[in-house]
């Protein structure tokens, strides 16, 4: 461990998640075997989402084949078998709870030949056979570029596709997996818009890694020129000491700051603030 530990502010401190309307959707999460971003990367706002009454299924099992430094998800050269009952199991769910908004995210799967895209796909038929009016929000992983895969997820009609691009260009080797990177990442956000031009696109930047202003704001400017519609910035909280140590807190007014550029540059949505995440008040962030 670093001997220069940044220490967390008094606006970064939260209280354990709490509250009947939590434990009513984890009885249902756990009664249905499904996974959530939320647990599985251990999110600061769980307690506040789940009272709300609103999920990350995180979906294609509990298992990532990629190794990135920020991240508590569990990692393995290979994952669990595809459950095809998964589909039907989160739309039960989906159901159960009464959501007129749901994210789909998922581990990235290498060990699969399409990378997970078809089951992806399913998933999202799925909840769309449930109920046509539910949006359904589908934060995917590269699948490597295989544009393949894209068109198997803009074929099940998505109201929003999300990729994150995670980091700024100068730190991704530092931060992200190998196989991942910035200019493959433009890439998914670009192809995806090309292959449904009405599909929302969004992406989402975590700071306090060492970045400066100049290093996001040109961010800002590459996810624009892809397309992006929708941008969320929030700050990196170090999960477990197994994960990279935060180099800086980015005060409140700096994230402030941030959206004002952000919408200044054009894009329609702007979700900026240390507890952000990429699927923090999704539902808000498309209206």
């Amino acid at each position: 461990m670093s001997a220069n530990v940044v220490n967390k502010p008094e606006w970064l401190k939260i209280r354990p998640p709490s509250g009947a309307r939590f434990l009513d959707i984890k009885k249902i999460i756990e009664e249905l075997k499904l996974n959530t971003v939320c647990t599985g990367a251990k999110c600061p706002n769980v307690g506040e989402c789940w009272n709300r009454g609103t999920a990350t299924f995180m979906i294609l099992g509990s298992v990532c084949t990629r190794n990135c430094r920020f991240c508590a998800v569990k990692k393995g050269n290979e994952g669990e078998p595809l459950d095809p009952k998964e589909p039907e199991r989160l739309a039960l769910a989906i159901e159960k709870m009464g959501l007129k908004y749901v994210v789909l995210t998922s581990v990235d799967r290498d060990d699969l030949q399409d990378g997970g895209a078809e089951h992806f796909a399913h998933c999202i038929e799925a909840i769309k056979s449930l109920d046509g009016s539910i949006i359904v929000e589908a934060l995917i992983p590269d699948f490597q570029g295989n544009e393949m895969c894209f068109q198997k997820i803009t074929n099940a009609h998505p109201d929003v596709v999300g990729h994150n691009i995670e980091t700024v260009e100068e730190l991704q080797a530092h931060v992200r997996d190998r196989r991942a990177g910035y200019t493959l990442s433009l890439e998914v956000l670009k192809k995806v818009k090309q292959l449904s031009p009405s599909v929302y696109t969004k992406s989402s930047l975590m700071l306090g890694f060492g970045e400066t202003e100049e290093m996001v704001l040109k961010t800002m400017d590459d996810l624009k020129s892809r397309g992006v519609s929708i941008l969320t910035l929030g700050q990196y909280l170090r999960p477990t000491r197994m994960q990279l140590e935060v180099k800086e807190y980015v005060p409140p007014g700096k994230f402030e700051y941030y959206k004002k550029k952000g919408r200044e540059k054009g894009f329609i949505s702007v979700m900026s603030g240390p507890f952000v995440r990429s699927s923090y008040l999704a539902d808000l962030s498309k209206d």
